[in-house]
């Protein structure tokens, strides 16, 4: 007797052959915002399904990370000052896909995801120093606020006060033609900084290769934007330097945003201002619940609406890049990952109190420095080769 063919195994069978088949995909681009220039990123890219899956991985374990550390700081692991970069994650992510090896970076505070791709793509570092043990990248001195790496120059804690030294990298590339970038980002409210300004017009008036990048999430601290500048629009604030406005909650428009602006740079061009459109979920720092100047129900808003991976899982699958299931084995595999490097930083120590006064200067040509007591200095030593030491 022949096998019916019913209506429900009609579908079993359809959704068998809906298996993706593409190994790229065109994606269309938010629209760009531009100044000084006659053109712009492109309206539509390729993406291919490896490149797709390396986006998400990297966004996805940022998430992860970020809301370990969260959780780390809930049960007092993570002391000090402690913010967090969810909700943000397509601008970094897009940006260091176009970094090439020779590249820097320097941020701000709000630095766990550009010091974990900076880190060879590994949490246990960051995990590691916010937790404030040995094994983290500045041996657990330096917290959440101070992590640096090779070509990242921090993590700084002053707002705006890293812009400059920014340009001196920029400089220092130039000086050695090196042919690197120097990205120096910062937040919407830096750029109202007297520094700020003048790390602009140094950059301009010596045509540096500087990406100055902009991560407008729209508080700074707990100002809105129309509180605290008459000029909203932060890429047309290098006067005389071009800028590129773009959406940082789509990882694809962010990364074909940062690559023109690489390679305006990487022409000899000067500088280049971009600003990325994004949002942070959590306050200011962990200390700060984030509702005494936005609502909840704002913040729910952008969640649903604009949450930079649950875009980007959307149009990976609608256009039959990636499975499912292919995406629950990197979900899993993410996982395991920031499993591992939480369970390396709880069984590591923190460094001895004598370190207190090691690491000052990047070598020991200086052998004491003064304590607290008069005529009775400390000793001042070398753990390792200074990061970026050349």
């Amino acid at each position: 007797m022949p096998r019916l063919i019913t209506p429900s195994t009609l579908l079993t069978f359809s959704h068998s052959l809906r298996r993706p088949y593409a190994t790229e995909a065109v994606f269309k681009t938010s629209p760009y915002r531009l100044h000084r220039l006659d053109a712009g990123p492109a309206p539509e890219v390729t993406l291919k399904k490896d490149d797709a899956l390396v986006l998400y991985e990297r966004m996805a374990t940022i998430r992860r990370m970020e809301n370990e550390i969260n959780k780390l700081y809930k049960s007092r692991v993570v002391v000090g000052f402690c913010h967090l970069y969810s909700g943000q994650e397509a601008v970094a992510v897009g940006f260091f896909a176009n970094l090439r090896p020779h590249d820097t970076a320097i941020t701000t505070y709000r630095s766990h995801a550009w010091a974990y791709l900076f880190h060879g793509l590994t949490t246990h570092s960051v995990i590691a120093e916010v937790s404030g043990v040995q094994s983290g990248s500045s041996r657990g001195k330096g917290g959440s606020m101070h992590i640096f790496g090779k070509n990242f120059y921090g993590g700084q804690a002053i707002v705006g006060a890293h812009v400059p030294i920014g340009v001196g990298v920029a400089l220092a590339h130039k000086y050695r033609s090196n042919g690197a970038v120097s990205v120096t980002i910062m937040g919407d409210g830096a750029t109202n900084s007297g520094q700020v300004g003048e790390a602009y017009n140094m950059a301009k008036l010596w045509d540096l290769p500087c990406l100055f990048l902009v991560e407008n999430n729209h508080y700074s601290m707990g100002t809105s934007v129309p509180r605290s500048t008459p000029n909203p629009d932060f890429y047309k604030k290098g006067d005389m330097m071009p800028g590129v406005w773009m959406d940082g909650m789509d990882v694809v428009s962010v990364k074909e945003g940062a690559r023109f602006c690489m390679e305006y740079v990487t022409a000899g061009k000067g500088p280049i201002l971009a600003e990325a459109n994004t949002y942070r979920y959590f306050g200011h720092s962990l200390s700060d619940p984030g509702t005494t100047y936005r609502t909840r129900e704002e913040v729910h808003k952008v969640r649903e609406t604009q949450d930079p991976l649950t875009i980007f899982k959307t149009k990976i699958m609608e256009a039959a890049l990636v499975t499912e299931a292919e995406l629950k084995v990197v979900d899993d595999k993410i996982k395991a990952h920031v499993k591992e490097g939480l369970q390396k930083a709880k069984k590591d120590k923190k460094p001895p109190a004598e370190e207190l006064t090691y690491d000052i200067y990047a070598n020991e040509v200086i052998k004491e420095v003064r304590g607290v007591s008069p005529f009775k200095p400390k000793v001042h030593k070398s753990t390792g080769q200074a990061y970026n030491l050349k």
